[in-house]
């Protein structure tokens, strides 16, 4: 269980970072399948499941030039099966949410990578691939997505956390149309 007296939230506060979106890269994909053996060798049987997610993780969208990870653990609130794993594997704990389903968030020092830690059966998953998955198969949505973040970068934000929640109402918008297609195929 997570120790109460561990620090919550950002890890070392809140940081204040150019938000730059930049075409298409495919070179996303090598990164996250080398990211995501080095985890999985790192984590072992501990990895359940890992994930390209974000905006990378969508060929022919611009994104922030940061590969998301997602890494599904059976309890992710049981850091001693994953995290000193993780640390001697280069990535630097970055993000402790108890109170968002357990949500832990690692990245590199090259602040580069992101890997999103969560427990298995949490809700949040589905909305990650919901999202991936919508924007891989729409384009229109696609396209209006990222001219939203090419929009919402070119404003100034104290930190991503700002920025992130402005996409917050597309984001949603987005998930619910492909649970909606999703009910209907279904």
């Amino acid at each position: 269980m997570t120790d109460n007296a561990l620090p919550r939230g950002l890890i070392g506060g809140s940081e204040k970072r150019l938000i730059r979106i930049v075409e298409y890269d495919p070179q996303w994909l090598d990164k996250f399948q080398e990211h995501s053996a080095k985890i999985c060798q790192a984590v072992g049987a501990a990895a359940l499941r890992v994930e390209h997610i974000g905006s990378t993780s969508v060929p022919e969208l611009g994104a922030k030039p940061i590969v998301d990870i997602l890494l599904v653990v059976r309890n992710s609130a049981d850091e001693a099966s994953y995290l000193p794993a993780l640390e001697a594997a280069g990535y630097v704990l970055r993000v402790r949410e108890p109170e968002f389903e357990e949500h832990r968030m690692f990245r590199t020092p090259e602040l580069d990578v992101h890997v999103h830690v969560f427990s298995e059966g949490s809700k949040e998953i589905g909305r990650y691939l919901d999202f991936r998955n919508r924007l891989r198969t729409n384009e229109d949505e696609r396209k209006g997505y990222e001219a939203l973040k090419r929009r919402l970068a070119a404003m100034d934000w104290p930190n991503m956390d700002a920025y992130a929640a402005a996409k917050g109402e597309m984001v949603e918008e987005i998930i619910a149309r492909e649970r909606g297609s999703e009910s209907a195929k279904g």
